[in-house]
């Protein structure tokens, strides 16, 4: 093989591996890219129910606003209440046709606090050089003659590296704490004897960096319904995932609000 073949045979071989290398790097940027924007959100509740040992028999119910001045034809609450209905139905609730007819009056109530504003404060290490770990020293005596020398070296010294101080770096993010309750009276107790008797009531909170109540709203409904109507003795934190089955279900089987013609 003469030199030609060789250095065309050694390019071919360089074009191949730096083609493969650029396939691995681009590789590499496609799975942190992927890996960065499939990141989901995480949404927090604590759960919190209470009710009564001896609750009414009857379960039909009226879904009414528990804000005050809510009126309900206003169409944030008409979209609540229709997650509400959507969970309280496989619990064996049911809408009642008129007032005289219903048995609870359940009220719905949300709210969502102003901003929170959060300062953390955290300490970054400096690193740097903090001493000498060793030191070499080479050199080379040169006779002069008549019995004198000189001397002519140099010294190297191997440093040691680590952390040198520190400094304050400051950060700050944003807040938003998030509330719904539904709670249940007793009509007949009300009806008969003007006495607000309360059944049950189930409540849940969440705080974190979204405002948007309506986006929020149906994870905490999801994280509520299996301790409606039930009590819990204490708060229960529920972490539930962007995807979760269980809200996904709750909007699919939530009737939309008629768009405006």
């Amino acid at each position: 093989m003469d030199l030609h073949c060789l250095r065309k045979d050694f390019a071919i071989k360089c074009a191949s591996i730096m083609r493969l290398h650029l396939f691995i790097c681009l590789l590499c940027v496609v799975v942190l890219f992927t890996a960065g924007c499939s990141r989901s959100l995480r949404f927090v509740s604590d759960v919190d129910s209470i009710a009564l040992a001896d609750q009414p028999v009857g379960k039909r119910y009226l879904l009414v606003p528990g804000n005050q001045n809510v009126t309900p034809d206003e169409l944030e609450f008409v979209e609540y209440a229709k997650y509400v209905d959507t969970i309280l139905t496989p619990l064996g609730f049911s809408k009642a046709p008129t007032e005289q007819e219903a048995d609870l009056a359940i009220l719905l109530s949300y709210s969502i606090s102003t901003p929170q504003t959060h300062e953390v404060s955290e300490s970054i290490p400096v690193n740097g050089q903090t001493g000498v770990a060793s030191s070499t020293t080479m050199g080379m005596i040169m006779p002069l003659g008549g019995g004198m020398a000189s001397y002519s070296g140099n010294t190297t010294y191997a440093p040691t590296y680590g952390v040198t101080g520190y400094y304050t770096e400051v950060s700050s993010y944003t807040t938003y704490t998030r509330f719904i309750q539904v709670a249940a009276y007793d009509l007949l107790a009300y009806r008969n004897e003007k006495r607000q008797r309360q059944v049950w009531k189930t409540s849940a909170r969440s705080t974190g960096g979204s405002n948007d109540l309506r986006l929020v709203l149906p994870y905490m409904l999801a994280a509520m319904r299996p301790y409606i109507a039930r009590n819990t003795s204490r708060a229960i934190r529920i972490e539930l995932e962007e995807d979760d089955p269980a809200t996904r279900t709750l909007r699919e089987k939530s009737p939309s609000i008629e768009p405006a013609q």
